[in-house]
């Protein structure tokens, strides 16, 4: 658009509405993108856990659906306030017309779901209801999606093969020798990636006490953190070499306990830093701990190849969306930031993440038109880089 729009708030939001959108990290499945029914979507993990906040029983699915059923709407009538919530009524109520109030509209929900759930063309008429353009996926064999107009964008996770490679190098009797394999290993498969046109790969990381900055050459008196950075520094210097992006994902802790806790670790990024100063690739960091949301910012203002990916986990809440944007807006170009990461299992709710996610960045941006920071102009452009262009530019989707 050119300079010197003024529209209103609503046709401003609107129009935010309508961008295109790149989902940076899903769990879809090509070959079942819809939900199957009712419970498929109502029992979505995040929303799940706040309904059982709420006294949702952790066993709903062992109940007879006419003991079900009531206490799910207890429980929904309770967590009316959580962005999960939220998110889920959009759902109901913008694809398929239903507002949740007795068993009758569960019921309704549920037949309405399953004859969605047998349309060929019903994940891309979703897709098209909020507008977005391409969906990142990690596992190969879920990247052919079916009556789409387009297959996935493959990032595959080598977080399995990474944590194997630490754990044989660490019980190796000939550690040296051990990671010298590894290096070999990972560069065959980088290099079938490569030559399957993959962009990039992705990666999950534990807590880790060594230091990128420290580079130690491996031995028996290596500990399992210093293996890890090390492969890391070999990940950084293999995917230089081939062009590739990395995806690191950090936040996400499992060691504390028998379940997932967001950890924010304030030296967690910091002690990635050695890797970004020393490797051209493009690094993409997607965060899921509140306080590491202003350090992934710093590193993308202080490396030109760090870029800032969406809201993953525990993250995915409005006030850390809003303080979120704040940074990202005062420090970087837009086109250095994504801001979709749905986590969705099913494209309903893809939906339902995105369009809450749409709300709060218009919401966002006309705050910053109405303080004078900037005009309209500027803030759809912001917006255009925040919801796509920013992540279709760094997979090779556009230029």
């Amino acid at each position: 658009m050119s300079t010197g729009i003024q529209l209103s708030k609503e046709a401003f939001t609107k129009h935010i509405l309508q961008q295109p959108v790149l989902d940076t990290h899903t769990h879809l499945v090509g070959d079942r993108l819809a939900a199957r029914d009712f419970w498929e979507v109502a029992h979505y993990f995040w929303l799940f856990r706040e309904m059982q906040a709420a006294g949702y029983p952790a066993n709903a699915m062992e109940l007879p659906e006419d003991l079900r059923i009531p206490a799910f709407l207890e429980a929904y009538q309770a967590t009316r306030n959580t962005l999960m919530n939220i998110a889920f009524t959009h759902v109901l109520k913008d694809l398929y017309g239903i507002t949740l109030s007795d068993k009758a509209s569960v019921l309704e929900a549920d037949c309405a779901i399953k004859q969605s759930a047998q349309r060929a063309d019903w994940a891309q008429e979703v897709a098209n209801r909020m507008q977005a353009r391409r969906f990142v996926v990690n596992i190969p064999e879920h990247a052919e999606f079916q009556g789409m107009e387009h297959n996935a964008i493959l990032i595959p996770r080598i977080d399995g093969k990474l944590g194997a490679w630490v754990k044989e190098i660490e019980m190796s009797s000939d550690r040296a020798a051990a990671f010298a394999e590894t290096r070999a290993k990972l560069g065959q498969l980088l290099d079938a990636y490569t030559e399957d046109g993959v962009k990039g790969i992705m990666t999950t990381l534990p807590s880790y006490n060594a230091s990128a900055n420290h580079k130690v050459v491996i031995g028996q008196d290596s500990t399992k953190d210093e293996i890890l950075m090390m492969l890391l520094h070999e990940i950084g210097a293999a995917a230089e070499q081939r062009g590739l992006l990395v995806q690191l994902f950090l936040g996400v802790e499992r060691s504390w306990c028998g379940t997932a806790v967001p950890v924010n670790d304030p030296a967690r990024i910091l002690k990635l830093s050695a890797l970004f100063e020393a490797y051209a690739c493009p690094f993409e960091l997607v965060v899921a701990s509140e306080l590491n949301n202003l350090d992934i910012v710093q590193a993308a203002w202080n490396f030109p190849n760090v870029h800032v990916g969406g809201h993953w986990w525990f993250n995915f809440r409005a006030s850390t969306y809003r303080d979120s944007m704040q940074y990202r807006l005062e420090a970087l170009p837009a086109i250095k930031s994504s801001l979709i990461v749905s986590d969705a299992r099913c494209m309903e709710w893809s939906y339902g993440k995105i369009i809450v996610i749409k709300r709060l960045v218009s919401e966002f941006l006309w705050h910053q038109i109405e303080a004078g920071w900037i005009d309209q102009t500027a803030a759809i452009q912001i917006a255009e880089d925040w919801l796509y262009r920013s992540a279709a530019k760094r997979y090779g989707i556009e230029s």
